[in-house]
């Protein structure tokens, strides 16, 4: 994570190019990642959407974890606390719980609806069972409905398009999507023939095992074809792919303000069903990913 004198001027920069969704989550960096968001909001608190999660673990304790009621009622506060805001746009539960009935879940993220505290709440990655459970019982019980899913899913990673994608589709859920660009991997800047090397890959034991088959380099090099012909970049071809998939959103990190400036630019990427066809000719199946 980048402090604040660093992602103050990417936010910014971000607002001025249109961008007014900033997503967070309780436990990235211990906190402090809600933090900087909050410090960016105290003069942009109208202008923006933001949102957070809250379910995995911020302590070592048997009650730091979890979609309780007791954990989702003392997690929001704090999370308030560190965005300095009195209300959150987005609540999300940062993937499901296994251990906690859903009804339970349900029945505490309403009360926040009710008190004005949160003022809607989504999901992320799971199967699509749990998510059609989900919102079979919350219009069972009468109560708050997840208006999002923040799956993984890009174009190197496309197991979604079978089951959770049709089924937010059908129900009127707005699509955000984690990972747009494969951790990095669908920037390009790993080659085929070259030795993976780069400060994110040797800081993340997930983003070689995950990627880095000779399939998605088919799907990369693919990309990068269609990004030369139209005179753009490899990531934002990734991101206009998305774009043209009905995603309502997807959640970009950037760490530098060339980041969001080249992200800005893939909406005005026109992909024609040629286009389309010939970026997901390479795809073959993968294994599921992301839901823990």
């Amino acid at each position: 994570m980048i402090e604040s004198d660093k992602a103050m001027p990417i936010m910014k920069r971000a607002l001025d190019l249109g961008i007014n969704f900033f997503d967070t989550a309780n436990v990235y960096s211990d906190g402090r990642s809600e933090e900087i968001v909050g410090e960016f909001l105290k003069n942009h608190r109208d202008e923006i959407v933001i949102a957070t999660k809250v379910r995995q673990s911020v302590g070592e304790g048997p009650n730091d974890s979890s979609l309780s009621r007791l954990h989702i009622l003392r997690e929001v506060e704090k999370s308030l606390g560190r965005l300095k805001i009195d209300r959150i746009d987005l609540y999300q539960i940062h993937r499901w719980d296994y251990e906690t009935l859903i009804e339970e879940t349900l029945l505490a993220l309403d009360s926040l609806v009710q008190s004005g505290k949160v003022t809607y709440i989504g999901g992320s990655s799971m199967f699509a069972w749990q998510f059609a459970k989900a919102l079979f019982t919350s219009d069972l019980l009468k109560v708050s409905r997840f208006v999002s899913m923040q799956n993984h899913y890009n174009l190197c990673y496309r197991e979604e398009e079978r089951e959770m994608n049709p089924l937010c589709k059908d129900q009127g859920v707005a699509l955000i999507p984690w990972s747009p660009l494969g951790r990095g991997f669908l920037s390009g800047k790993y080659k085929r023939s070259e030795v993976p090397d780069s400060p994110r890959i040797r800081g993340d034991s997930i983003l070689r095992p995950r990627f880095f088959k000779p399939e998605d380099f088919d799907v990369v090099e693919r990309a990068e074809e269609v990004a030369k012909e139209k005179g753009v970049t490899t990531p934002q071809i990734a991101l206009a792919w998305l774009l043209h998939k009905g995603v309502t959103a997807p959640v970009v990190g950037a760490t530098k303000v060339e980041h969001v400036e080249e992200a800005a630019g893939a909406v005005e990427i026109k992909l024609s069903s040629d286009d389309m066809k010939r970026l997901e000719e390479p795809y073959k199946i993968h294994p599921i990913l992301g839901h823990s």
